[in-house]
């Protein structure tokens, strides 16, 4: 296995390499110029091309990557044009709002649409299952920053039982940061119970009709045992798959979740460098998103291995 690990770790180099490489182009190819942003429209000439000079803008652009590349390497993403501060401790700050809202978030989809999945399943065909089809089709239709809106219209509005706006540290006040949190994740799991739902339950309708659960049946086992026993394992690869996907999927929305509850975390932390054109802040944290998604695929990617040895023995005898 530490031998799988360390061949899947340097098939990330290459991968890592393709997406600095295209997010320093695609921000290279951005309308606007950074150094005018900076120094300000009314700025002379001079302090605008001192600002190029400051920047690098007029070296050539593999000398620029080059120069960002090997700073990022290092973990120094630049200073943000508007308050000086360091891109990297900014993230630093901001991470751990948006990391607790992305597992609330992935915790409330896979408690709901586990159990939910698998019923569905044992029961195809039925009222419940047209059902909970329908339901999962329309949550699926509504956009996240609409249900947002109408979660805190109800129960923040309303109820008054949560918060509209505002943060608390976890370290600060546990009850009072999940409380916090409630909204902004349950916004954005609904479309996530309706996405693993459906899949659990395509799959699980096929392992239920394959030999081993058949002969499972024929030995008496319980029912609740075969689901969630014999079924279920076989029947999580596509959901695993699916859940990475959705990571990414919550990356960009929390950018929109952030910004309607006045969250400080990195969602919200981009939308702001984005409205101030502040190119360096957007650069990196593009970059920081997008490696975390090579690291999660990589993440899951090892975990199929630990799910089902047939995978990892094959990898080896391929190797």
């Amino acid at each position: 296995m530490l031998t799988l690990i360390g061949r899947k770790l340097i098939g990330l180099v290459p991968v890592i390499i393709a997406v600095s490489i295209l997010t320093f182009g695609f921000m290279s190819l951005l309308p606007g110029d950074p150094a005018v942003e900076i120094a300000g429209t009314n700025a002379t000439p001079e302090a605008i091309e001192a600002q190029r000079e400051i920047l690098g803008l007029n070296d050539p652009i593999p000398v620029r990557y080059w120069d960002w590349a090997s700073s990022a390497l290092t973990g120094d993403l630049g200073r943000s044009a508007r308050t000086n501060q360091p891109v990297a401790e900014s993230i630093s700050e901001r991470l751990p709002v948006t990391f607790q809202i992305m597992v609330v978030t992935l915790s409330m989809a896979l408690m709901v649409s586990i159990p939910l999945g698998v019923l569905v399943a044992y029961k195809s065909g039925t009222f419940l299952d047209r059902g909970v089809t329908a339901l999962s089709f329309g949550l699926l239709s509504i956009p996240n920053f609409v249900i947002a809106l109408g979660l805190m219209i109800i129960f923040a509005v309303e109820l008054g039982w949560f918060p509209a706006t505002g943060w608390v540290k976890f370290s600060e006040n546990p009850f009072m940061s999940l409380r916090a949190t409630f909204l902004p994740a349950l916004a954005l799991a609904i479309g996530n119970v309706a996405v693993l739902t459906r899949l659990l339950r395509t799959d699980m309708i096929a392992t239920l009709q394959e030999d081993h659960v058949v002969m499972a049946r024929s030995k008496g086992i319980p029912t609740r045992r075969i689901l969630f026993r014999h079924a279920l394992r076989p029947s999580s690869f596509s959901l695993m798959t699916v859940i990475g996907l959705q990571i990414a999927a919550l990356l960009s929305g929390t950018l929109i979740i952030e910004t309607i509850f006045a969250l400080p975390g990195l969602g919200n932390f981009l939308y702001r460098a984005i409205n101030d054109r502040d190119f360096v802040v957007v650069q990196g944290v593009v970059l920081f998103f997008a490696v975390l998604y090579v690291f999660i695929n990589f993440t899951i990617d090892i975990l199929y291995s630990f799910l089902d040895p047939r995978i990892r023995h094959g990898q080896r005898a391929t190797a």
